[in-house]
């Protein structure tokens, strides 16, 4: 059994992080401040169920801010194995709109925790970084050594710097890190401020499907449980590497919401509205390095966990129905 910090905890993907390790037998310290990035209420319905299990302990923090991790926090009294830091602000467009709020979770956040490691000796940390990096003109299927320096918003850029402190700290102190860049993660009790959730909504509620562009970009969509397996196969000992975590299968969005119809037994009323200059055109990972240093490489068909989002909605959809999805 071994002791981890996960930082996000109410996350889509912290959470279910989180449910894997107290499956297999470990002690979880979860961090989040529950923002309001997006509905607030999603984030609770993920930490309710965490809360129930022995294991889990949980803290209202915020990572931007030292005195998290000063002195007299109760975080220094734990001997942890290592820091798996899932607490970004996401959000593509919100970071053309707010980004020192994204500067001082992603930057100022992640070096809080590599400091943290370095004097507390923790030997290990996880990043989560993401597939926005890349920008818009990246070869496809993209791998980690295409180029990174062009990112189109602040979200990614931020990202970007949060990968480079993450390199010092291996460089100057030995620091053990992975970098994962995911690739459009959806499942059950999803972000509801990304498609995969509030297509699923407004599909099944009648609502208008507003579309930025014309539909033709598309996304390589990861289940999130493809994406919490390989973020724990990436706690063994690495050294210093960048790895990409993505979907297999790529698909249009007005396929995808062909897809959706499909499942939901309901017709979409799409609204085409003006491309966002944030969003990338598409994106399609190469996983060869996860599969070489990971054995890693996603499982859950598009179909099948769409099928999951919709089943789970469905199940929920007493309050899901009435989250927000208009941020």
């Amino acid at each position: 059994m071994k002791n981890y910090l996960v930082t996000g905890a109410a996350g889509f993907i912290a959470s279910r992080v989180i449910e894997i390790l107290l499956d297999d037998g470990h002690t979880v310290v979860g961090v989040d401040n529950m923002n309001d990035a997006y509905d607030v209420r999603m984030k609770e319905h993920r930490l309710k169920k965490l809360q129930q299990q022995p294991n889990f302990t949980f803290y209202l923090s915020d990572i931007a801010e030292r005195e998290t991790f000063n002195a007299r926090s109760h975080l220094r009294q734990i001997p942890f194995d290592a820091v798996i830091n899932l607490a970004a602000r996401a959000g593509v467009r919100q970071s053309v709109e707010n980004p020192w709020v994204y500067v001082d979770t992603n930057i100022t956040g992640t070096l809080n925790l590599l400091e943290f490691c370095h004097e507390q000796n923790i030997p290990k940390i996880i990043l989560a970084s993401t597939s926005s990096i890349y920008g818009d003109n990246a070869p496809l299927p993209t791998s980690e050594e295409e180029c990174s320096d062009y990112p189109l918003q602040s979200y990614a850029a931020t990202k970007k710097s949060a990968e480079v402190l993450c390199y010092v700290y291996h460089y100057l102190y030995g620091l053990d890190v992975t970098v994962f860049r995911y690739f459009t993660v959806y499942g059950p009790s999803p972000r509801p401020d990304m498609v995969m959730f509030r297509f699923t909504q407004w599909i099944s509620e009648g609502r208008p499907v507003k579309v930025n562009g014309d539909g033709e970009q598309s996304r390589g969509f990861t289940y999130v449980d493809d994406i919490a397996r390989g973020t724990i196969l990436g706690l063994k000992p690495l050294g210093y590497e960048i790895i990409n975590l993505g979907g297999h299968q790529v698909i249009k969005i007005n396929e995808l919401i062909r897809l959706m119809e499909s499942l939901t037994g309901k017709t979409a009323n799409v609204e085409y509205l003006p491309r966002h200059p944030a969003d990338m055109m598409t994106n399609w990972a190469n996983v060869e390095k996860a599969k070489q240093l990971l054995g890693w490489e996603p499982i859950v068909e598009l179909q099948e966990g769409v099928s999951q989002l919709v089943d789970w909605y469905n199940q929920e959809r007493s309050w899901a129905s009435h989250i927000n999805t208009t941020s």
